[in-house]
């Protein structure tokens, strides 16, 4: 084994037993077939698309921390019509049709709970707020409430 090869294995370990170097985001879903609006279909693509939504938030996590998060339960935003027997559109009209959602959650760091507990998210001036993701986002409302649900929580975490 030449000596760079040696520095590199070495390096590699040393990273190794130092876990993980950079935060992430773990989302569960429990009992998501119970879930207010979300029909297969397009159930398993909305889930997808929350989760990849969720993971974002490890931008503003320190370095070695881990946040899992159970989502027990969801409401989107309008209500949902099928069209066509297999397609759902969402319709939103502003009344208490806004988007609501329960999670646990738990952070961890190092092995150490650093804060856990449980939330009520809900967007209920979704209409009423400007939104920076396009009007094209199926999730767009879903996303600006987790969102709000974060950097308020981050903010209380950090006082």
């Amino acid at each position: 084994m030449s000596r760079i090869q040696k520095i590199i294995c070495g390096a590699a370990l040393a990273l190794s037993l130092a876990g993980p170097c950079w935060a992430e985001v773990h989302v569960t879903y429990v009992k998501p077939e119970q879930f207010f609006d979300l029909n297969q279909p397009q159930r398993d693509e909305i889930l997808n698309d929350l989760t990849r939504h969720f993971q974002t938030l490890d931008k503003s996590l320190a370095p070695d921390q881990v946040l899992n998060i159970d989502v027990t339960a969801i409401d989107l935003s309008g209500q949902v019509k099928n069209r066509y027997r297999t397609n759902q559109i969402n319709v939103v009209k502003g009344g208490a049709d806004w988007p609501t959602m329960h999670l646990k959650y738990r952070l961890e760091a190092k092995g150490q709970v650093l804060r856990s507990g449980e939330d009520d998210l809900d967007n209920k001036m979704y209409l009423n707020r400007q939104n920076k993701y396009p009007s094209n986002d199926y999730l767009r409302y879903e996303k600006q409430m987790i969102d709000d649900w974060f950097r308020n929580w981050l903010g209380s975490a950090k006082k």
